[in-house]
């Protein structure tokens, strides 16, 4: 098996910068790829693809060191099964709001007898080698998403799900869950991270959660260890913008590129 830097994280104890591909281009996941985050997660529910953009892109992904990250569109057995044979090394699920639910999940990251994945590796076990199967169940990362009111009610049960590698706040349906809007920096808010940290804490969970270039440093303050640093959109829009600025006005950073 290749080198996991993401699991090497959690193994250690060190925290893990990620970055978000949100658009289907394998030209993105390149050079996210070699940027020297840990891993780089490709997004299958909101980002603007689908399984034949990811694969391509899973492809990308081994040119460089960060660990390959699917979120899949829902947890569902097939999606992960479909983006773990293709080459994910962790695997984000949405929605998780329930033990069931969390179960079924690790479920389908496992194989038997640990859980119920099906066998059919037809990309991943060329890539990681013919020992793929001795060592999925421990190197591939199951990390649920926490994101609601109802799986903060729930959540030392589900932290107690036995093969919960991490979990992954979404701090947008968190926050509009709690009758607040995205971006919040209320009270109640700040409150409810800081309980899903203590949580993870207490079940031996690294707690990871989707963050900005702004929220990221207080979030690693806070004791998040898996932290996604920024997103392919969000990181073109804010050098587009800031290249712009410093040409006309004289304002911004401009960017260290080089045209040809």
């Amino acid at each position: 098996m290749r080198p996991n830097p993401l699991k090497d994280a959690f193994a250690s104890g060190a925290q893990a910068l990620g970055a978000w591909i949100t658009t289907s281009s394998s030209i993105s996941a390149e050079v996210a790829a070699s940027a020297g985050y840990e891993y780089v997660c490709l997004d299958m529910q909101h980002g603007l693809m689908d399984y034949s953009d990811t694969v391509p892109m899973l492809q990308a992904l081994t040119t460089g060191t960060a660990t390959p990250v699917v979120r899949v569109p829902e947890n569902h057995a097939s999606h992960i099964g479909k983006a773990l044979d293709a080459g994910a090394m962790g695997i984000i699920i949405p929605m998780v709001n329930t033990v069931a639910q969390c179960e079924a999940a690790v479920a389908a990251c496992r194989y038997a007898p640990d859980g119920s994945r099906s066998y059919g590796p037809s990309r991943v076990i060329g890539v990681e080698g013919a020992d793929y199967f001795q060592h999925a169940n421990n190197d591939v990362s199951c990390i649920p998403m926490i994101e609601t009111e109802e799986a903060l009610t729930n959540l030392d049960d589900i932290l107690a799900v036995p093969g919960v590698d991490a979990i992954y706040v979404g701090p947008a349906d968190l926050a509009i869950s709690q009758g607040l809007a995205p971006g919040t920096k209320e009270p109640a808010f700040l409150d409810a991270l800081d309980a899903i940290v203590a949580a993870c804490d207490r079940h031996g969970v690294v707690p990871g959660i989707h963050a900005t270039p702004v929220t990221a440093r207080d979030r690693l303050d806070r004791g998040f260890r898996m932290v996604t640093v920024t997103a392919d959109l969000v990181a073109l829009r804010a050098k587009l913008t800031d290249d712009l600025a410093f040409v006309r006005d004289g304002l911004g950073q401009p960017s260290e590129g080089s045209m040809y």
